[in-house]
């Protein structure tokens, strides 16, 4: 899995591509670990290039959505394939989740939520 982060204004912007799976979760975990205990810290997740995900990208996206919250930050994820968006709907928790077609959506909707 290929993790990029960076910035648009005071969006901080993850980039994935690969498999998010077992092996590439606890990377993953770490590097959003360093965003979520920012004071609210608004994090978009790119999941456009994700062709796979497991039970393990579940629990990491929602340990860091419980996380982002905590310290009344902001999670969008964006571009979910219809693999990936079917995990979600699999495990009810579409609704839970603010999900945005693509990332010019999520940073709109961060832009208009000030």
């Amino acid at each position: 899995m290929k993790i990029q982060m960076n910035h648009q204004g005071d969006v901080n912007v993850v980039e994935l591509e690969g498999e998010l799976d077992f092996h590439s979760s606890p990377e993953l975990r770490a590097r959003l670990g360093e965003l979520t205990s920012k004071q609210a810290a608004k994090i978009l997740v790119n999941l456009k290039k994700v062709d796979y995900m497991d039970s393990s990208g579940i629990a990491t996206f929602v340990e860091v959505f419980q996380k982002t919250k905590r310290y009344n930050g902001r999670l969008i994820l964006a571009g979910l394939t219809p693999a990936v968006r079917g995990i979600f709907e699999i495990a009810k928790l579409e609704s839970i989740f603010e999900i945005a077609q693509d990332v010019q959506e999520a940073i709109s909707r961060f832009l208009n939520s000030k």
